[in-house]
């Protein structure tokens, strides 16, 4: 059943004081989230973040694969699960936010699982349902009786259609292909299966045609997810109904919504969906790139926090030191990087430039995993330049090549045009740059088409909107999952959202950063670690030293290469050496399936379509030889353990940055102790929250050397702090002393002070904080820091002295000005 979206009647929409996000999956369901509560109230959150609820694809580990609007999914417990999970948050203070997938649905297995699907796959253009899907049926000839209607390209055969014809068994109604069953198109059933197969509203098709002949959009690069069409407001009441209706009845307190790149107008969802819920606190899963901001005019709270993610790492990462990682990278890899290891970091351009570049370049070429989603812009151009003479006479190669370059070099996810509406400045100023200078005319046509600037019409208009949406998944696949698997000089920077061109951010950045967010978006969520970081936000924390110390790494990476053995090549060990210290200790059977799925990204000796085995398992073998190897395993101990000192201190600075900078902090699950993960669906395994629970009824008591203890002690101290006192106005601090440069310090209104410790491996070769003083500003009470109970009168303050306990200060008063 689904539900049409009610305006809610409007109530004010509570603004978390923190988040803390839960996978649910078959293996925690709804009923683990309700015995978690008690745990979470504890630790001091004030909302409950969950991941996708609807029925998704059968076992499904995220929920993205939604297979059912019309229902909560069983397999994580059903809706009374869920209204019990909420009568339970209620009963502790907590409300309840929840993930929204509105771009896409699952091609699941069967097919009949998704009914909407299965209707349009039968009757074709003439379901009720068609207008749910993305789908070009012109792409596609139709069946023999209706060749212009089109069909859909289904590509899931495992070899060319002729090649598996035996596999195709016609079960009554439906046709079946191993455990794929799909629905027979009424009155067809009876025929000989040659015939069949072309009468039907889809065409079955070998996998590998998918790139350059699909023709329905897809999350991504993804057959098994296809795009819903939410843009339609039938669609958008049906997919929502049931979310829409249980926060009316007050399940549900706000949202969280994915990928609005991929969505055909996400200003308007937003609208839409701030209409029909009077106004709930709702965050986007944008990915802003570099300087980039979030549309003004968008009506929600602000981002999932990947721009705070990227400023906190950014602070706490050697800017110049990054640098002469990277030359130490170019040097190992190439042989010849300019200078070696201690030389100028990179050529211009930067090589994490050019990677980014070249993998937007492979994604859009005529035989690229987005090719088909290029060719439906050509054949949309070609069809404007027919109807109108002024826009004539450019061939489809030219307008192909034309669009491979402006995707290419598109510096951004993607630009906002609304049809009919004048573009966005910083739309112009981002094709300008893609442009590059260029004069040639079909680039100029497409650039305008693109902008909006032809003026308006069904084919016009569509340009518009589906060159947006290619290059948001141009971006996401030819950088973060291409380019951010190629350039491995420092893997922390590879991250959602990340610039690895521009390692590093100086204090002064971040506070103007903290202050835009603060008159801008103060409710924007701010993350550290998510399902979706290629590493924890721990895990980069022992990686940022690495920038501190890059000649030392690059010996290390070196002698560690040798006592290996032959058989590795540089860029792989470094991929190698860096993961097994970002997630030390961790076994083969997590380490080598990362491993293997970076070098499929890659895609340049393995990929996911084209496997080679040999290389694979060669990769595979020397990542596990080291765990067996008398002479590599200690020295990767060692090394670790002498990272530990200034790890702890990336680590306990970026969390109380993230617990107090503006915004709303939202904590992965298992975050709140040390956490080594890497990229899924490693980061996604469930937690033990009651074992978090036991330790933390002993979290306050000092344990020298238990990080795991003083993370959780700081968590839970600042987010009952948040709780009771919230967060004033942003101030920065500025230290004094030879150590003043390793010192960020801020005012949250007259009562507040953060104080952490930042590059602290150059702080220890420089002599320690010696004469560095803060001033902690007058008008009230003494300062009390928060972790340790230790009382400061204000003024002056030695740092070596406030930060004698730990790397970090969370500093309080009463009556604070």
């Amino acid at each position: 059943m689904t539900y049409a979206a009610e305006p809610a009647q409007p109530r004010p929409a509570a603004v978390p004081s923190a988040t803390y996000r839960l996978q649910l999956q078959p293996g925690f369901t709804l009923g683990d989230a309700t015995a978690a509560v008690p745990y979470l109230a504890a630790l001091g959150v004030s909302h409950l973040h969950l991941s996708p609820l609807l029925e998704a694809a059968p076992g499904s580990t995220h929920g993205y694969d939604t297979v059912d609007h019309g229902r909560i999914s069983a397999q994580l417990g059903g809706e009374q699960a869920l209204r019990a999970l909420a009568a339970e948050a209620h009963r502790h203070g907590l409300r309840l936010i929840a993930d929204v997938v509105p771009n896409h649905m699952a091609v699941p297995v069967p097919e009949r699982l998704n009914r909407p699907l299965w209707h349009v796959l039968r009757d074709g253009p003439d379901s009720p349902y068609a207008p749910w899907f993305d789908i070009d049926w012109a792409a596609q000839p139709g069946p023999p009786d209706a060749p212009g209607r089109g069909r859909v390209l289904l590509p899931l055969l495992g070899d060319r259609l002729g090649a598996v014809l035996g596999d195709l068994v016609v079960d009554g109604e439906e046709l079946r292909y191993h455990d794929h069953a799909l629905p027979l198109r009424p009155g067809t059933a009876g025929l000989p299966l040659p015939e069949l197969l072309v009468r039907q509203w889809y065409r079955l098709a070998w996998w590998r045609l998918a790139r350059t002949e699909l023709n329905y959009r897809r999350f991504f690069t993804v057959n098994e997810l296809i795009a819903v069409r939410v843009e339609v407001p039938e669609v958008f009441d049906a997919t929502h109904g049931v979310l829409l209706r249980l926060h009316r009845e007050g399940v549900l307190d706000g949202f969280r919504i994915d990928h609005p790149d991929g969505l055909a107008d996400p200003r308007g969802y937003l609208r839409r969906l701030a209409e029909a819920t009077g106004g709930a606190y709702t965050v986007v899963e944008k990915i802003l790139t570099g300087e980039e901001r979030l549309p003004e005019d968008w009506p929600c709270a602000g981002t999932t926090g990947y721009d705070a993610l990227l400023r906190i790492d950014g602070v706490l990462t050697d800017h110049a030191g990054a640098g002469r990682l990277a030359g130490a990278y170019e040097h190992a890899v190439d042989g010849a990087g300019p200078g070696g290891p201690a030389g100028e970091p990179c050529a211009d351009p930067h090589p994490a430039v050019a990677a980014a570049r070249r993998g937007r370049a492979e994604m859009t070429g005529p035989h690229g995993e987005l090719a088909a989603e290029v060719e439906r812009l050509v054949r949309l151009a070609v069809r404007i330049g027919a109807a109108e003479p002024a826009h004539a006479d450019h061939a489809p190669w030219q307008l192909r090549d034309a669009l491979q370059r402006l995707l290419s070099g598109y510096p951004a996810y993607r630009p906002y045009v609304r049809p009919g509406e004048p573009a966005p400045a910083v739309s112009e100023e981002q094709v300008r740059a893609a442009l590059d200078g260029s004069e040639d005319a079909t680039g100029r046509l497409v650039a305008d088409l693109a902008l909006g600037r032809l003026g308006s019409g069904p084919e016009k208009d569509e340009f518009c909107v589906r060159f947006a949406q290619t290059a948001a998944a141009v971006a996401a696949k030819g950088v973060e999952d291409t380019a951010f698997y190629r350039w491995n000089a420092l893997l922390a920077l590879n991250e959602v959202g990340g610039e690895p061109a521009r390692p590093g951010l100086a204090p002064a950045a971040f506070h103007d950063w903290c202050r835009y967010v603060e008159a801008h978006w103060p409710a924007t969520m701010t993350v550290l670690s998510t399902h979706d970081t290629k590493r924890s936000a721990d895990a980069r924390a022992r990686l940022a030293v690495l920038a501190e110390q890059p000649d030392g790494w690059a010996a290390e990476a070196a002698a560690w290469s040798t006592a290996a053995g032959p058989g590795g090549d540089p860029n792989s060990d470094w991929l190698l050496w860096q993961t097994l210290v970002a997630a030390w200790p961790i076994t083969p059977e997590r380490l080598v399936p990362a491993l293997l799925k970076a070098a499929r990204e890659a895609k340049r000796q393995t990929s996911w379509t084209a496997p080679d085995a040999r290389f694979e398992q060669a990769l595979a073998d020397r990542a596990r030889a080291v765990h067996g190897n008398p002479g590599l395993l200690p020295r990767i101990e060692g090394y670790v353990h002498a990272l530990a000192p200034y790890a702890r201190a990336n680590t306990l600075s970026a969390a109380l940055l993230h617990l107090t900078v503006p915004g709303v902090p939202d904590l992965y699950q298992g975050s709140e102790e040390p956490l080594y993960t890497l990229v899924d669906p490693d980061n996604r395994g469930v937690v033990d929250l009651g074992a978090l629970a036991v330790r933390l009824t002993d979290s306050a008591a000092p344990r020298p050397g238990d990080l795991a203890r003083e993370k959780l002690h700081l968590t839970r101290t600042a987010l009952h702090l948040r709780r009771r006192r919230p967060p004033g106005a942003y101030r920065p601090l500025d230290a004094r002393g030879r150590g003043a440069d390793h010192l960020l310090a801020f005012a949250r209104g007259g009562d507040m002070i953060t104080a952490v410790t930042r590059l602290p491996y150059g702080l220890a070769r420089a002599g320690g904080w010696q004469d560095t003083d803060l001033d902690l500003p007058a008008g009230g009470g003494a300062w009390t820091d928060e972790l340790t109970g230790r009382r400061f009168a204000a003024g002056p303050v030695a740092v070596a002295e406030l930060l004698a306990t730990h790397p970090v200060a969370l500093l309080t008063r009463e009556g604070g000005a």
